[in-house]
């Protein structure tokens, strides 16, 4: 597409968000509602509609090649995606779920189910400063050099039984007198066709012809049937018409068109900072001379003005109240003064209050908080909605009603820089001028009016951050010594830092859960499908940590474990995780641990230099593979010499270090959390994800796409269908297994002339154990001891509208 469409696109979310705007900051604040269902109702309605705008936004800023309308472009989207977070964040608080099914506002929007998908900004991967870029070269070349100078494992001798090497030698004495059978079986065929050959007579010419008729003319047929057959199932649209399996050249071109683009991207943008620079320089150099003086004129008339109105010369502004910018400000000098006098009378005044005050203050606050509760269900405030202001403004102002009739190539424009540098470079003057006019109103003041020049100074604000003695202790550096390269090394020798698969996140097959409202209604909590849990990892990991500006303002999110049966596929969704964001990689799974940095300071140095470098070379992912042994309520025999409970202590306390600009999350993995102690892993992990066995609709998308992933062809003669229904139970890592072993290389030779088959696939899949129901079962009821599960029996069994009994009246209950 041109960029005009694109702007046009960017028009049309730019009015959607304005009027989402007005609905989310109403002039007069909406009273509170009491019907919690109403209430949910409207936040699934915010949340659909801002991700319909993220999505277009997404899709604009990916293409747009105008350097300063990206810049824009760019702060409305984290805005948004900001904005998202904190309602998804609002919508697991009202409902008590971590999955939210929404058919009835799609219906009401006329959206479908894939209008739902919250893309992954493509910027996350693009855009890298100099500094990254270096760090992340660093880190590879590091995990080359180790993968490269890491010794082959030695051979392990093995003592072997007698029975053993006579089996061994059996195999291979059967497969020599196999082969030798097999040459005998080929010659002999051989010579007996040599010998059934006999010079039968030479047929006719007209008996010739007739067979060579007869073998064309019926292949001729059933080509003509076939092709036929194929047009009727094409025209009832039961398959998919061929020339549309293959990409056709308008959408090649596309791709390349959107390649080229994003190259222009960054040519463009080289070309604004260079601009930038030069234009700055030039500002300084032309108009610098003449602001500087400008603003000395200024504050000086106002000296006069003052002293003129009040007698004395005015005390001048402090930096932290902006200095000589309230000068400008439309106000006369004796209101200036008054203003300036009243601020410091109420310094004076902010002293702490006596005990009596704090308490009534404080039963006021209580009182208030207890009828905020009563009134009904409110929206939380929102960090976002400012910057969604601020933007959406910058573009009427600036952008809405533009003539870029000359700008058909979509160039910085000039003008928007001079006004956008001058701003910086009068507060740059600004600050030289004040310290030089500081001075000369103190040798004013000293010439006439016959002050001291230190008097001045005694009214200036006290520093704040002296308010108590106390200072929070530093974390000490275990390794202030020591390179980040020095580290890095250390690490990856230590198998700690490891690279990540190359897996995207839409690897993570899975269909959409089109009954999840129905069973709700009906009072039945469904099981979420694979598309959920792609969704909710989206949200909870990829887009904080893609974005510092989300990650510091968005609902702080530490920890996720994702808990579910083998096979379906919570390791692949970490390296995923790591792949769509650039994120590093360190493994901190008991197993990988064990005997590595003994004793307790040796945990100590590992722990603080994991999280050193996860800081420094943020984005990272602390992934905890098997988290249940951490937290085992009684160690197994076999695992004691392993002490898999050794980062039980001190792995919390590293958690609570890690801050909003720390865009560093731990991942635990776990298949068996019933064999942990349920307080500490929920302690430990803020956000629990149970991941089911997949559904008929996931399981049917898993086999088809697989199938062809590894080389299959799908046909009439492969009933897909069947496979989904007879594999119900069995994980995604079960299928995988399947097909590697069934969709062979020579397999793959042998589909010309013998497709697949379901049938073919029922042996393999027999030998596995499916996730019986039972185990399901244990699970869910696991996940309902969890503090969100407790939350969520509370609410569907109605418990939660009673309001808890505090203060007399619970100890009279009690006494009772």
């Amino acid at each position: 597409m041109s960029q005009r469409t694109y702007n046009e696109l960017w028009a049309e979310a730019q009015v959607e968000l304005s009027r989402l705007l007005i609905e989310d900051l109403p002039a007069e604040p909406p009273r509170p509602e009491k019907d919690r269902v109403v209430f949910f109702q409207r936040l699934t309605m915010l949340y659909v509609r801002y991700i319909q705008i993220f999505r277009q936004l997404e899709r604009v800023y990916d293409q747009l090649v105008h350097p300063q309308k990206r810049q824009v472009i760019r702060v409305i989207l984290d805005g948004v995606i900001g904005r998202v977070l904190e309602l998804k964040n609002e919508m697991v608080e009202k409902e008590f779920s971590e999955y939210h099914y929404m058919d009835d506002v799609l219906h009401d929007l006329k959206l479908r189910p894939a209008d739902l998908e919250i893309p992954i900004p493509r910027y996350f991967l693009t855009e890298c400063n100099k500094e990254l870029q270096e760090q992340k070269v660093m880190l590879t070349n590091i995990l080359k050099m180790v993968e490269f100078t890491e010794s082959p494992e030695p051979v392990m001798i093995k003592d072997m039984s007698q029975d053993e090497a006579i089996k061994i030698i059996q195999v291979v004495e059967r497969a020599r007198q196999g082969r030798l059978r097999a040459k005998l079986n080929k010659e002999s065929r051989n010579m007996n066709r040599m010998f059934s050959t006999k010079d039968t007579e030479t047929l006719s010419a007209d008996v010739a012809a007739v067979c060579i008729q007869k073998v064309w003319k019926g292949y001729i047929a059933r080509k003509k049937t076939k092709i036929a057959r194929d047009e009727e199932m094409i025209f009832l649209g039961m398959i998919m018409d061929p020339k549309y399996r293959v990409p056709c050249p308008a959408e090649i071109t596309a791709q390349a068109n959107e390649v080229h683009t994003r190259t222009k991207q960054t040519e463009y943008e080289e070309d604004y900072q260079k601009s930038m620079e030069a234009i700055t320089r030039q500002l300084r150099d032309v108009e610098g001379h003449d602001i500087s003086k400008t603003m000395k004129d200024q504050i000086r008339q106002w000296f006069i003005e003052c002293r003129d109105a009040t007698g004395s010369f005015p005390d001048y502004p402090d930096e932290e109240d902006g200095g000589s910018a309230l000068i400008f400000a439309e106000k006369n000098p004796q209101q200036l003064v008054e203003e300036i006098a009243a601020k410091e009378e109420e310094d004076t005044n902010n002293k702490p209050k006596g005990k009596e005050e704090k308490k009534e203050k404080g039963k006021k606050d209580k009182g208030k908080k207890e009828d905020e509760t009563e009134a009904g269900l409110k929206m939380l405030p929102s960090a976002f909605l400012s910057d969604l202001e601020l933007g959406n403004k910058i573009y009427i102002d600036v952008w809405k009603n533009r003539n870029e009739s000359k700008n058909f190539s979509q160039r910085h424009e000039v003008e928007l820089i001079k006004e956008e540098k001058r701003k910086v470079i009068e507060a740059d003057i600004r600050a030289q001028v004040d310290e030089q006019m500081r001075q000369e109103l103190a040798d004013w003041k000293l010439a006439v009016d016959k002050e001291k020049g230190g008097k001045g100074k005694g009214n200036a604000k006290k520093k704040k951050g002296s308010k108590s003695g106390k200072k929070k202790k530093k974390e000490k550096d275990l390794t202030a010594d020591r390179t980040l390269e020095s580290l890095c090394q250390e690490l990856v020798e230590q198998g700690l830092l490891k690279k990540a698969n190359d897996v995207r996140l839409q690897d993570y097959l899975g269909d959409y859960s089109y009954l999840g409202t129905t069973l709700r209604q009906n009072d039945i909590e469904p099981m979420p499908s694979l598309s959920d849990v792609r969704q909710v990892l989206t949200l909870y990991a990829i887009l904080p940590l893609g974005s510092q500006v989300v990650h510091e303002k968005a609902p702080l999110i530490k920890a996720i474990l994702l808990t579910g049966p083998g096979g379906v596929g919570k390791k692949m969704l970490v390296h995923a995780i790591c792949r769509e964001t650039r994120a590093n990689l360190f493994d901190l799974s008991p197993l990988n641990t064990a005997g590595k940095y003994p004793g307790k300071s040796g945990l100590a140095m590992m722990l603080h230099i994991v999280f050193k470098v996860a800081r420094l070379l943020q984005p990272s992912v602390i992934w905890i593979g098997d988290a249940e042994k951490m937290f085992y309520k009684k160690v197994p025999k076999e695992e004691k010499d392993l002490d898999p409970k050794r980062l039980k202590k001190d792995l919390p306390k590293c958690l609570k270090l890690i801050k909003g600009e720390d865009r560093v999350l731990i991942i635990g993995t776990t298949s068996d959390p019933l064999s942990a102690e349920i307080k500490s892993l929920c302690k430990m992990y803020s956000k629990i994800i149970l991941i089911p066995r997949p559904d008929y609709g996931s399981r049917y998308i898993l086999w088809m796409q697989l199938i062809q992933k590894q080389g299959g062809e799908i046909t009439e003669s492969l009933d897909i269908s069947s496979l989904a229904k007879i594999s119900d139970g069995y994980t995604p890592g079960h299928m995988v297994q399947v097909i590697q072993a069934v969709v062979t290389k020579r397999r793959i030779l042998q589909q010309a002339n013998r497709p697949l088959t379901a049938a073919e696939f029922v042996a393999p899949l027999a030998k596995f154990d499916p996730v019986f129901q039972e185990e399901e079962e244990a699970l869910k009821n696991w996940y309902a001891k969890t503090p969100l599960g407790k939350k969520r029996t509370k609410a569907a069994t109605g418990k939660e509208e009673e309001a808890p009994v505090k203060g007399k009246d619970a100890k009279k209950k009690g006494k009772k």
